[in-house]
């Protein structure tokens, strides 16, 4: 030893060694300490460095245990603390656990943990599988190393065994705890009022005694779950769900307290050779690896709670958990702790007055977390990754172009067609059938309160039965042959606005509305074609958050303004007076009876009134039911079904309000009975391509091609932003998308529709990812705190399938759907139009606008941009939002989304160069990589509340 330090014996005279300031000088040595005594029957054997039980680390759960005088005046070690991950206290009053929340210690309790690893007992590897075996080999290690007296013996030792206390021990369950021998319960003999002065040789019995349990201890296979019992007494229900799918394999035990015939504290860490199973001391059967006793006199300085607390989520931490599996001896040990103060942060001890002077926290522990993965990475030499890892782990991108004409078409069948088998088999599961209850509500509203809408635009050409048939037919072929099933198509709010100025647009030129609607479709199977060929899809890596934003904004206004503009009109034709006189005394107004159905009726009692209650109480109820599932109001299961579930409820709402008031007008929804068209004096179910009352110009046939390619570009942008949001990687989606083939079938169908004077359809956004959602499988083995992860989503083509159907069917509800009031599909329209605003960036970068620069938040686009280059970008948007709406509002509306496809070059070629890349990232910009890898830059929110 001498010999080992010689070259150092002047250094500790310089430099005073201090144990829980810096580093120390502690040789590595290769091997454990070997301990001996003269007792045979307790003989220590060295601990050498075998590993073969157990190599594989494993999630752990650590327990915290105080030494504690009860009501009794009994001393015995209660829980107090347990962390799975985080950290769950137990609260003295109620005796049950708290909150899981990030552990915060105090830097002088790591120091003084520091301190006392460095000069306390470390046993690793030590080959025990018994607890009184186990605290026979630490009292005898604190007294080779000076820490306890050999007389303190026999005490130490009934610490380390008395009973344990875990909260709600005294609560009644099918089966009670089975204390063993060892908990000291019978070793004092069943005498509770004093200690006895038992002698070492009592322990060693009691060793002998249970050692032919060895069998029975040792820990399972640890490549097997570890089985927890739900019947044993103590345990909540969450927290053994929680073990048993988590696999926790490996726990630690931490025993902490404070006796008075120590002088000094006393500390031992022991690794066991093979984790095993130790009765009585946890509140959960896991197999125990790991143990941390620390006793000490009151007169101490230490916080032996906070230095328990410390060392529990030092072994809760990952790293240190790997150091404490690995480590060969003290110094490794200690090296750990310095690695978790290098990434520690302390905070000044001054007054913090509100939350927002902590948000620097969360993004400094960011950084210094990155920084240690690249000194691991950089002590593993994996700075640079070999050429055959990138290729192994690179994923073929479905936007890239073969090369050959229909190469993508050919790529998308060969990988999905093949797993079609599988798209059947992955159907029979409940979770399935819950879907499809959920999704055909989610499905039936907007495909309604569309059609109402609809009908209204278009004068009757089009409206609810039309809609009902066109979402039945193409959903069921699209299920059949779609490249990725889960994608849910129907009508939207764009395809809307784009059928409203055509119809404007017709009226004004007199040609026939349906007919143009037929060459529409053949010019977009002609489209379509030339763009699948061409592998187009690839066209949408350039359609920017800028352009989407304005999109989504746009269409969100017009829905706002659709309804106020309708309810004005109501208010109009059913103006307020202090009393109705006869129609005949009100000069310019006629007084038709609501019972004739020959003409309209107008000049009615409380319409007015009565709509705007029903729109306004349609928008609230639908509006709070959204909130609520985001609430701590009922249990998370009865929010999710009451918030999914807030359209349909909000509508039976405000129809049983309005059937509670017959005396009162109401304009209903217009549906004919059967299977009929919505106005037959009209149109039949055949369109004729060359006009029916008259003929269709031949020029105009020609022409289509301008409205088809206008009409493509609102489908394709639908389409394929929807593909790009359910197919992102971090939904973990096996079975591959379908961007070429989804888009020829969607257009393609569509196309045909226009024969039968059926609605064109897209993707739609919302009821695609509600879809998907319904179907995604969580992983169950979280810890507390923890948020679950997606663990898979069930792949299949029946429940769009049998959605499409159950819509089809609800064509024979038209009694039902005559009750419906148009104000409610008002106030389904404000909800759609302030849900999707609201959840915009450019919204909130216009709220920023009025609000002072020191209430500005923290977002990306408000630290990374200057705010007066950041409202630039914003007026700029406002400004194309500005010219979009003029275009709509006269009869050029026909090219609006000519108009909305030119902010793409805008957006690529002009602001480019007014704006420097990284403020166009910060502002929402992102690149097709990011997309592809599953992290959207841009605010995703709208198209999780659009049209829903």
């Amino acid at each position: 030893f001498k010999g080992a330090i010689d070259h150092h014996d002047m250094y500790p005279l310089k430099y005073p060694d201090n144990p829980g300031v810096r580093r120390h000088l502690v040789k590595k040595s290769s091997r454990c300490q070997l301990l001996q005594t003269t007792n045979s029957s307790s003989q220590l054997s060295s601990v050498k460095k075998k590993r073969t039980a157990d190599k594989k680390i494993h999630e752990v759960f650590v327990e915290l245990n105080e030494l504690i005088v009860d009501k009794n005046q009994e001393m015995r070690w209660k829980e107090t603390a347990r962390w799975i991950k985080f950290e769950e206290d137990v609260e003295e009053e109620t005796d049950r656990w708290g909150k899981p929340h990030v552990a915060s210690l105090s830097f002088r309790s790591l120091l003084e943990l520091r301190r006392t690893i460095t000069h306390g007992a470390v046993l690793l590897d030590l080959e025990q599988t018994t607890l009184p075996g186990i605290a026979h080999l630490v009292v005898e290690t604190m007294i080779i190393s000076d820490q306890i007296r050999a007389e303190d013996r026999a005490n130490v030792l009934r610490a380390l065994l008395l009973k344990h206390h875990h909260p709600n021990d005294e609560k009644e369950g099918l089966f009670h705890r089975n204390h063993s021998s060892n908990s000291l319960q019978g070793s004092f003999h069943r005498n509770h009022n004093h200690v006895p002065n038992t002698a070492l040789p009592l322990v060693a019995e009691d060793h002998a005694a249970v050692h032919h349990h060895h069998h029975d201890n040792k820990a399972p296979d640890h490549d097997k779950e570890v089985f927890v019992s739900l019947f044993m007494r103590g345990m909540g229900k969450v927290l053994l769900f929680c073990l048993h799918c988590f696999q926790i394999s490996l726990t630690v035990c931490h025993s902490s307290g404070c006796v008075e015939f120590l002088e000094q504290p006393a500390m031992a860490f022991i690794r066991l050779s093979e984790a095993v199973l130790l009765e009585s001391v946890l509140e959960v059967p896991v197999p125990v690896r790991f143990l941390f006793a620390l006793l000490g006199p009151a007169q101490s300085n230490m916080d032996y709670h906070e230095i328990g607390r410390s060392f529990s989520t030092l072994m809760s931490d990952k790293n240190f958990h790997e150091v404490a599996y690995f480590a060969d001896d003290r110094q490794d040990l200690l090296n750990g702790i310095n690695e978790f103060l290098d990434c520690s942060i302390v905070i000044p001890p001054s007054d913090v007055e509100g939350k927002d002077l902590l948000k620097t926290v969360a993004s400094f522990q960011k950084q210094m977390l990155r920084k240690r993965k690249e000194r691991e990475n950089i002590k593993k030499g994996m700075t640079h990754a070999t050429p055959g890892t990138d290729q192994e782990t690179k994923e073929v991108d479905p936007m890239k172009r073969s090369g050959i004409p229909f190469g993508g078409l050919i790529h998308d069948i060969r990988r999905r067609y093949p797993r079609y088998a599988s798209d059947i088999k992955d159907a029979l599961d409940s979770q399935c059938i819950a879907a499809i209850i959920f999704i055909y509500f989610a499905a039936l509203s907007p495909t309604i309160t569309f059609g109402g809408l609809l009908g209204e635009k278009t004068e009757g050409m089009m409206g609810v039965s039309e809609l009902i048939i066109s979402t039945a037919t193409l959903g069921v072929l699209f299920s059949l042959l779609a490249g990725q099933p889960l994608l849910i198509i129907g009508f939207s709010g764009p395809l809307l606005v784009f059928e409203e100025a055509f119809y404007k647009f017709c009226q004004a030129q007199g040609f026939e509305y349906l007919t143009g609607r037929v060459w529409i479709g053949f010019w977009l199977v002609f489209i379509v074609l030339l763009i699948v060929a061409a592998e187009g899809s690839f066209l949408v890596k350039y359609i920017s958050p800028f352009t989407q934003e304005i999109f989504a904004f746009l269409i969100s206004l017009i829905f706002i303004y659709e309804t106020f503009s309708k309810l004005i009109k109501v208010f109009q034709e059913h103006p307020l007076m202090r009393s109705y006189p006869p129609a005949l005394s009100l000069p310019g107004m006629d007084f038709i009876n609501p019972t004739d159905p020959g003409g309209p009726v107008l000049n009615q009692p409380n319409t007015a009134l009565l709509s705007l209650v029903l729109m306004l109480g349609t928008f609230f109820v639908a509006f709070f039911l959204r909130k609520l599932r985001n609430s701590r109001f009922l249990g998370g299961k009865a929010r999710r079904v009451i918030g999914d579930f807030g359209i349909p409820i909000s509508i039976l709402f405000s129809v049983l309000l309005s059937y509670s008031i017959p005396d009162t007008y109401t304009q209903k929804l217009n549906v004919p009975s059967g299977f009929s068209v919505t106005s037959p004096d009209k149109r039949g179910w055949l369109i004729s391509p060359f006009g029916d009352k008259k003929p269709f110009p031949l020029w105009m046939m020609g022409a289509s091609v301008v409205p088809a390619l206008l009409v493509f570009i609102l489908i394709f942008m639908e389409t394929q932003i929807t593909s790009l949001i359910v197919s992102k990687k971090e939904r973990r989606l096996v079975k591959g998308s379908g961007f070429h083939l989804d888009l020829l079938l969607i257009v393609t169908l569509g196309a045909m529709c226009p024969l039968l004077g059926l609605p064109w359809l897209t993707a739609a956004t919302v009821r695609s990812v509600t879809h998907v959602n319904a179907l995604t499988v969580m992983s169950k083995a979280t810890a507390p705190g923890e948020k679950p992860m997606i663990q898979e989503v069930k792949e299949q083509r029946v429940t769009g399938l049998v959605v499409a159907v159950l819509v089809g069917m609800s064509i024979v509800m038209t009694d039902v759907l005559r009750n419906i009031p148009l104000a409610v599909l008002f106030g389904i329209f404000l909800y759609m139009g302030v849900t999707s605003i609201t959840g915009i960036q450019l919204y909130e970068r216009i709220t920023l606008m009025f609000t002072p620069a020191k209430h500005h938040p923290d977002h990306i686009y408000v630290t990374k941009v200057k705010t007066w280059r950041m409202n630039m970008f914003t007026i700029i948007q406002l400004a194309c939002i500005v010219l979009l709406w003029v275009v709509k509002s006269t009869v050029a509306s026909l090219a609006f989304p000519f108009i909305l496809i030119m902010t793409v070059p805008l957006r690529r070629l002009i602001l480019s160069r007014i704006f420097e890349e990284r403020e166009l990232q910060a502002v929402g910009g992102h690149s097709w990589n990011s997309l592809n890898s599953g992290t959207i830059i841009w605010s995703r929110q709208h198209w999780v509340t659009r049209y829903k």
